[in-house]
């Protein structure tokens, strides 16, 4: 049996997910299951962000869950056990990501799965199946949720372009050092530049966890729309907003990653920051390798 853990927020719990799928249509092992204990209350204590298991929002998706009996049989190891594994990591019933893509992922037997798996190539060819999966429901406020059909139209219609900003927690200084310093101005313009030139009439839609910030740098309502209506529970229909559009700018931030990678449109073009954090290394041809078709552009505003 292989167990993924599900952890973080929604981008993160979609990829793990994701390589769920992907190990199921791979054939890895017969059994494959998740581990949700993460987001019980006595682990949530433990954690300086606390967070839900956010998957439940889609509709109609399948969690198959282990139990407790399943999980401990990987992680409660003895002393002696634990010495073995940390000299002999290899045959450790836990495997942690620890590199951007981890190949041999597809091999494992027997193994209790950790990690975000962020990387596009792990589930690149099932998109198409994932898209189905990942079902948004409908806002319950009667209102909102026509205007969130309204606003599906009119992307579809219009030369419309996703621009994704995270700041709020990207700014404390627990966060900055890891993942500031990357989706900067000079990113942001760089990026929109390269759709204007396409299109000078083309319009984006704000989504940011900052609107006051969003409404006062991009105040023109001819060029520019903040979206800020979905909130709370209903967050994640920001993500569904965003794949109506042609275009998806993301910020350094698994979230806007889901926005452009459950676009349907065979038109779209996307752009992602080089890096995804300041402590991970990246050669630029190996990212090319595992974003393909992905539109690359450092925190310098060059396209990579």
């Amino acid at each position: 049996m292989l167990i993924i853990r599900i952890a973080g927020g929604l981008g993160n719990q979609m990829q793990q997910y994701a390589l769920y799928r992907k190990l199921i249509r791979s054939g890895a092992d017969k059994f494959v299951k998740l581990d949700t204990s993460w987001f019980d209350e006595a682990n949530q204590n433990e954690v300086l962000q606390k967070r839900e298991l956010e998957l439940r929002y889609f509709t109609g998706i399948n969690i198959p869950s282990c139990t407790n009996e399943e999980r401990d049989l990987y992680l409660k190891q003895n002393k002696i056990a634990k010495a073995i594994y940390k000299l002999v990591p290899n045959i450790s019933p836990r495997f942690v990501e620890s590199e951007m893509y981890h190949p041999e992922i597809f091999e494992l037997k027997n193994k209790y799965i950790e990690g975000y798996f962020a990387c596009q190539k792990y589930y690149d060819d099932i998109m198409d199946e994932l898209q189905q999966i990942f079902v948004f429901p409908e806002h319950p406020d009667r209102e909102l949720h026509l205007k969130n059909v309204e606003l599906m139209n009119e992307m579809e219609l219009r030369d419309s372009v996703s621009v994704h900003i995270r700041r709020g927690d990207y700014l404390s200084p627990e966060n900055a050092a890891l993942f500031g310093n990357i989706a900067t101005d000079e990113y942001y313009e760089s990026a929109m530049d390269y759709f204007r030139a396409k299109n000078p009439d083309v319009h984006f839609y704000i989504f940011t966890n900052d609107p006051e910030y969003a409404r006062e740098k991009y105040s023109d309502a001819d060029r520019y729309t903040i979206i800020d209506h979905n909130t709370g529970k209903q967050s994640l229909l920001d993500m569904q907003l965003m794949s109506h559009c042609r275009g998806n700018i993301c910020a350094n931030s698994t979230f806007s990653f889901w926005g452009a990678r459950l676009n349907k449109r065979k038109d779209k073009e996307v752009i992602r920051t080089f890096t995804m954090r300041n402590n991970q290394p990246c050669e630029e041809s190996t990212m090319h390798y595992y974003w393909q078709n992905w539109i690359l552009i450092d925190k310098d505003g060059k396209v990579r």
